[in-house]
């Protein structure tokens, strides 16, 4: 079993920054792949941005150059620095993880537990 809690999230100003944190807890937590996907109102979850043990990131597009995806492994926490915010990346941002250790993944299936989530919104 993996837990996972975000927190970071809050209302900022279009070209604002807000920092994401996703504590992980739980036995397989350290060696799990750690992603970052969000849901804007009336849409489907998305996948954002995703880590690996070793630090391998992939980003979608809309956030490459803004967004930076980090962990620290000591603590077991992932990161989500997110620069340069637009009102299109309000959304609840969820944490996720996968613990099968194969290819970094960006579809929701791929990934076995998640938090809560935490609502980021961008005001214009």
């Amino acid at each position: 079993q993996v837990q996972l809690v975000e927190s970071g999230g809050g209302l900022v100003q279009a070209g604002g920054s807000l920092k994401l944190s996703c504590a992980a807890s739980g036995r397989t937590a350290t060696n799990a792949h750690m992603a970052w996907f969000r849901q804007a109102p009336g849409k489907e979850r998305e996948f954002v941005a995703a880590i690996t043990r070793n630090t391998i990131t992939d980003y979608v597009d809309s956030v490459k150059g803004r967004f930076t995806i980090a962990r620290d492994n000591a603590k077991n926490t992932v990161y989500l620095q997110m620069n340069s915010l637009k009102p299109d990346d309000t959304a609840v941002y969820y944490c996720a993880a996968d613990i099968t250790w194969g290819p970094l993944q960006r579809a929701t299936r791929a990934y076995d537990y998640w938090g809560q989530g935490t609502q980021v919104t961008v005001s214009s």
